[in-house]
């Protein structure tokens, strides 16, 4: 399919998500399910291309070139190639991540690609089918039943903090619940933290994660008391975010000066030298 090329408004028929917090969720049980299948530098690609497709929530219509033009910014210099990008394309097309396609302009000459991201298979909602009829000969009570159970679904429940699913710290969920005592929406917190956490590819690192979400979750609420904040939890995400991304630098610039006394130490070394032998000390590399 070929598509045509314009503002990039003309392309929010094309997203599947009504919010970008819904987009977020999404690409989180890809990552839950599929990491594993991308290389570092891969990965550093895909979330660079998740956050220009932020604007309409999924649809992404930006070159390769500037894609990759923001990751060499964002790491000093320190990007990654047009081959090792291309690569992930293939990856998150084959895995149904997203579909790729062209646009083209009014005098029909290629323009940039199209990259639409997908929904995650497992969150779908059941079908009204499967919940309405169960076969032709249902009789009434059964299907007033069945109405009965869906008007009762549909209903919002709230549970306290004690229905916080386990996967979310106890000393997350022991701060939260005096301010929000909801389960969903003490989920919904760590959700965001865990977003946050894996665009600086800290998810491993569980106790910084819980330190700098407490830390947040706490500058949240001074601000609350100061003024009025219309989405606690957005502001909440924008606190943590700006965390890691502080503490994402302040390291690389305590290893670059680790580089530089390891380099001045072997001065007859050249820098790929260097470079390598440093990687190798550090473990980054074996």
């Amino acid at each position: 399919m070929n598509i045509k090329s314009g503002a990039m408004e003309q392309y929010e028929q094309y997203s599947q998500f009504q919010s970008l917090e819904e987009f977020n969720h999404h690409f989180e049980l890809w990552m839950a399910e599929h990491k594993k299948d991308f290389s570092k530098g891969e990965l550093i690609g895909l979330k660079r291309l998740v956050r220009f497709a932020a604007k309409i929530p999924g649809v992404c219509h930006a070159k390769i070139g500037t894609v990759l033009k923001a990751i060499y910014e964002e790491y000093n210099d320190n990007g990654i190639s047009r081959s090792t990008f291309k690569r992930m394309l293939g990856k998150a097309k084959k895995l149904g991540i997203l579909a790729i396609y062209e646009t083209e302009r009014k005098n029909g000459s290629q323009s940039s690609n199209l990259y639409l991201f997908h929904r995650f298979p497992h969150n779908e909602p059941p079908k009204v089918e499967k919940l309405d009829y169960h076969n032709e000969t249902s009789n009434l009570s059964e299907t007033e039943k069945i109405k009965d159970l869906n008007k009762r679904r549909d209903e919002p429940i709230q549970l306290d903090h004690s229905y916080t699913n386990d996967y979310v710290p106890k000393n997350f969920v022991g701060l939260i619940k005096y301010f929000f005592n909801d389960a969903k929406t003490i989920e919904e917190y760590w959700r965001m933290t865990r977003i946050a956490a894996n665009n600086y590819n800290y998810e491993n690192e569980t106790e910084f994660i819980l330190i700098s979400a407490i830390d947040s979750f706490k500058q949240l609420v001074r601000k609350i008391k100061t003024k009025r904040i219309h989405k606690p939890i957005a502001y909440y995400y924008g606190i943590i975010s700006q965390k890691f991304h502080e503490h994402f630098y302040q390291e690389r610039y305590e290893m670059r000066s680790e580089f530089d006394c390891y380099s001045e130490e072997r001065p007859y070394n050249s820098y790929y030298e260097n470079l390598a032998g440093f990687l190798i000390e550090q473990g980054i590399i074996a």
